[in-house]
């Protein structure tokens, strides 16, 4: 019923920028909330920033001043502009959609390489 399209992810140097897309399809009568979690090789997943309800942001503590969120309501979109990436920011990135009831969908995930 929800579909979540993830994209710009890639390879980048460390210092270098990326910045993640994702769109909502379908039938969507409240969000909640949207955002970024990411999940390194052997690690569980974990939240990189979040835009929840009229608009408050969370960001995670390891991305604070380096990335932001962003969102575009009209188009059910949101963003995340990566900034002074790191190699320890490598990881698949999945985009997360909370409806008003708290019914949560994810996006397939999109690989973010940060090399030295």
């Amino acid at each position: 019923q929800v579909q979540l399209v993830e994209s710009g992810g890639g390879l980048v140097q460390a210092g270098g920028s990326l910045r993640l897309s994702c769109t909502a399809s379908g039938i969507i009568f409240g969000i909640k909330a949207m955002g970024w979690y990411r999940q390194a090789p052997g690690n569980q997943r974990e939240l990189v920033a979040e835009i929840v309800g009229g608009g408050n942001i969370n960001y995670a503590d390891f991305v604070k001043g380096r990335f932001t969120i962003s969102r575009d309501i009209a188009k059910n979109a949101v963003y995340l502009q990566m900034n002074s990436l790191k190699p320890e920011d490598t990881a698949i990135y999945f985009c997360n959609l909370l409806t008003s009831e708290r019914r949560g969908y994810w996006g397939q995930g999109t690989q973010v390489t940060v090399s030295s």
